[in-house]
């Protein structure tokens, strides 16, 4: 009887083994053939003295202006006009809300609209002095073969490119088949209330429907997804919800000499424990399941198993990505604590004790599922409110298998060469939001190269764009056009 045991036992070994070598086996990426073009010639020098200029311009969005937005809001919407001379005389201009401009390219055919978007506010820069800046954050300084500045990644950059590629086209003598659009918003970094939603208001109300649009969001990751040798072109299809709840307890107060056993700042404490201790559920499924299912064939063979055999290795795989913040906000909708309030008196016990914390939503679950989830974590005796200000859901999952996609994969190769295409997520917030109302497909990803050293600089000190990424980019946004609308 043993041996027979031993006998089945070995033999269910075998085919195991032998279908996870098959399926391995035929996980791979399927190879096309990228049809060779002639990358445009650019000027990177008189580029990178754009660049320099846009990024004088100190166009520091703040949540309020007491005395009113800064004149180098309107004078940058100037100097866009004077900066690309042949696209605004080529192109019509509309100012939505004064400092938002829409460019419209009209085509000759009748083909659904696309629509390419950027924005030119920044996030102020902490220290007014530019402490820890190599050089001063709103000079806009050439040095060591990059632009340095506030704005150069995030997104000025972007926006020159767009403009230049426009430039270069014409010069070719191009003209678009079908009608192209270009939204540069005033106000992203503080929600796109006035700018891009204003813009997307404007288009519906002329019946204008974009076939699909495209932003920031992402770049070509280099050295960044841990176990791949090439660079990753993450075309997100999708992005994050953003919510801020309050949690609070409340206790009788009093003095800190005579303290009950619980009072209301360690009731929140241990609900906020609570909350870290037990994630929102993720996993491989939807958008995320989508960006891992593309980049599992390019791993080493270890990997490649793994992902090759998810009906047997999926839990295993999503503890190992659950492991690392970058894949782990892939996988799930992302909790964190981020300020606490209780007594203004270090001797006083507070009545009421409040930790806000902020949410950032997967496509899969709804505000109200988050709220829902917090309050039963957390307890019946602790409130939960959603904090007044910007709250959204997360977007709509955008195709990857239509000709939009196809497209911007085929300009990626075309102008990156040796590039991993996928469909990816973005876990931050872009004003895609609302240009995707009335787009059919959205998606988001700039034509930067961009390394584990470069993401802290976004929003941060020393954010900097190199020569070639410019060049580069303004390449990408040419060809794309030539791609999509010829």
């Amino acid at each position: 009887m043993w041996k027979k045991l031993f006998k089945g036992i070995g033999l269910a070994f075998l085919v195991l083994i032998a279908v996870l070598a098959f399926n391995t086996w035929r996980y791979q990426t399927s190879s096309q053939d990228v049809a060779k073009v002639e990358l445009p010639i650019v000027d990177v020098e008189r580029l990178a003295e754009r660049l320099t200029e846009a990024i004088q311009y100190k166009t520091i969005s703040r949540r309020s202006f007491p005395n009113g937005r800064p004149k180098d809001f309107a004078l940058f919407v100037d100097w866009l006009q004077d900066a690309f001379p042949s696209a605004a005389a080529t192109m019509e201009r509309e100012l939505i809300n004064g400092l938002t401009p829409l460019y419209r390219w009209k085509g000759t055919g009748a083909a659904r609209p696309i629509l390419l978007t950027a924005h030119y506010d920044v996030v102020p820069v902490q220290d007014q002095s530019g402490a820890g800046w190599d050089h001063p954050p709103f000079d806009g300084v050439v040095a060591d073969g990059f632009v340095w500045g506030r704005g150069t990644m995030d997104d000025k950059g972007a926006l020159v490119a767009m403009m230049a590629a426009v430039e270069l086209l014409i010069a070719d003598g191009f003209t678009p088949n079908r009608d192209i659009y270009f939204s540069f918003g005033h106000d992203e970094e503080i929600g796109g209330a006035e700018g891009a939603s204003a813009v997307a208001d404007h288009l519906a109300a002329g019946g204008i429907q974009p076939d699909w649009s495209l932003d920031e969001g992402s770049a070509v990751l280099r050295s960044i997804v841990p176990g791949l040798g090439r660079d990753v072109a993450s075309i997100n299809v999708a992005e994050k919800g953003y919510i801020t709840v309050d949690i609070t307890a409340k206790g009788a107060g009093g003095h800190s000499s005579l303290p009950p056993r619980k009072t209301a700042v360690g009731e929140l404490a241990a609900a906020v424990v609570a909350l870290q201790s037990d994630p929102v559920p993720g996993g491989l499924t939807g958008a995320s399941k989508e960006f891992f299912d593309a980049l599992g064939p390019n791993f080493p063979l270890m990997q490649r198993v793994l992902f090759a055999n998810q009906w047997i290795s999926k839990p295993i795989l999503e503890m190992a990505l659950s492991g690392a913040p970058s894949t782990d906000a892939m996988l799930r909708t992302t909790m964190a604590p981020t300020m606490l309030e209780g007594s203004s008196k270090e001797n006083v016990l507070p009545q009421e004790a409040t930790a806000t914390v902020n949410y950032r939503l997967h496509p899969r679950d709804t505000v109200e599922d988050i709220v829902a989830l917090t309050q039963e974590r957390v307890g019946d005796n602790l409130s939960v409110e959603l904090r007044d200000g910007f709250q959204n859901g997360a977007s709509e999952v955008s195709a990857s298998d239509n000709a939009a996609f196809a497209g911007l994969a085929l300009t990626f190769g075309q102008v990156f060469g040796d590039v991993i295409i996928v469909p990816g997520l973005t876990i931050a917030g872009t004003d895609t939001r609302h240009y995707s109302r009335v787009a059919d497909n959205s998606y988001r990803i700039n034509p930067f190269v961009m390394t584990g050293e470069d993401i802290p600089r976004i929003h941060g000190v020393n954010e900097r764009l190199s020569l070639e990424d410019l060049e580069r980019a303004t390449q990408f946004y040419a060809v794309l056009l030539r791609n999509t609308a010829q």
